[in-house]
């Protein structure tokens, strides 16, 4: 399940990226089979073996063009193991509502992108996570957990503040949104009430075989109650792009 739409942030054969907070590895591994060179790093180890065991099943089932590398590593988000300009693209998909430092993140995500290149931050969208927030204490009040919940505006400000230019928004998710509200509702660690069970056997199914119904009523829903605000920008490559964006931050 893709959070980054990739026919809004399009990949190069050969082009390096960062998916820094990787998590389970989705979005790694569709770059990886989109023929980039791709780097997957996260704080987990456990996690981080788990994509790497998958990166190399991906491998010996020629999942991936001739070219395509990948290697799954564990970092700190603050502090990357990278030289200035490394990558061509950094995606960070729902993991700066986790990071008391996000302004930092950013700092370092633009430190390790070349001039032009391309970024896609992904984060918990505000209306369906206050409903969260609202129904359930333990959602978010636990180690590791939600610490702020984003505004578009607010987003898109941080990005703009750590020297990139937004160039396109959108929300995804909305059928997952009414799963995590009955989550909250009956207890996040309760999975046997009879509602959320169904609920997630409809999300199995809807995602395994992603019909055409379900897809329709995803994009008709996804505007109102998306469970994601995902946002694309890129890093200016010329002295009068950084100019342009430092004067649009001055007129805010």
């Amino acid at each position: 399940m893709l959070t980054v739409d990739f026919s809004r942030f399009p990949l190069a054969p050969g082009d390096r990226v960062l998916d820094l907070g990787c998590g389970a590895g989705r979005h790694a591994f569709e770059c990886y089979r989109r023929g980039a060179r791709v780097v997957a790093l996260d704080q987990n180890a456990d996690e981080i073996r788990e994509v790497a065991g998958w990166f190399a099943a991906m491998e010996e089932a020629g999942e991936a063009p001739a070219g395509a590398t990948a290697t799954a590593m564990r970092g700190d988000a603050l502090a990357l193991p990278f030289p200035d300009d490394s990558f061509d693209v950094v995606i960070i998909s729902e993991v700066m509502e986790h990071i008391p430092d996000d302004k930092g993140v950013l700092a370092e995500m633009v430190r390790v992108l070349r001039p032009g290149g391309r970024i896609a931050v992904t984060v918990p969208r505000y209306g369906p996570e206050r409903v969260c927030w609202a129904l359930s204490d333990a959602y978010h009040e636990v180690e590791g957990g939600h610490i702020r919940i984003y505004r578009g505006h607010q987003l898109a400000r941080r990005i703009r503040e750590a020297g990139l230019i937004p160039y396109g928004t959108h929300h995804a998710h909305s059928l997952h949104s009414p799963y995590w509200w009955l989550k909250c509702a009956f207890g996040v660690d309760n999975d046997r009430a009879l509602p959320v069970r169904a609920y997630h056997r409809m999300l199995v199914w809807d995602i395994t075989k992603r019909p055409l119904a379900t897809r329709l009523a995803e994009r008709a829903l996804d505007p109102l109650i998306g469970k994601s605000l995902v946002v694309y920008a890129t890093k200016p490559r010329l002295p009068s792009e950084r100019a342009a964006l430092s004067a649009g931050e001055e007129r805010e």
